[in-house]
């Protein structure tokens, strides 16, 4: 299936992030793929992701090829988008991140987070990309 295929990719770069000295909890993640789709526009595809992170748990500093809306399904998440300060979202809230602006999502509350990532991307292209 396409999007396990790009997901393992995301996998892939943040196992290499790992061991090039990225953030050690990034493999600790767990994505499950939910939905991938053509839409209207030329080129781009919708996913949906769910990612479950563990206390204390972060992704690695990284980007898309599109725009992504993050909503925390449970627990609070810090996210830290490039350029701005840091915000905590709590279950039920979400936000926006530009395509191409560095993040890194962090759990900060005292148990599991999990958070329902939909994105709006370039087709055949990998889902995230990490960045130094």
């Amino acid at each position: 299936m396409k999007i396990m295929h790009s997901i393992a990719i995301a996998a892939a770069a943040a196992s290499i992030s790992f061991a090039l000295g990225g953030v050690a909890q990034a493999q600790e993640l767990k994505r499950t793929g939910l939905v991938q789709s053509d839409i209207s526009v030329p080129g781009k595809e919708a996913l949906q992701v769910r990612v479950d992170f563990p206390p204390k748990a972060a992704s690695i500093n990284h980007k898309h090829p599109g725009e992504e809306i993050a909503y925390v399904l449970k627990g609070a998440l810090e996210y830290t988008l490039e350029g701005q300060k840091p915000v905590t979202l709590k279950a039920g809230e979400a936000l926006f991140i530009p395509a191409g602006v560095a993040h890194i999502a962090t759990n900060v509350g005292d148990g599991e987070a999990s958070e329902l990532a939909t994105y709006i991307v370039a087709k055949d292209t990998p889902l995230a990309a990490p960045v130094k």
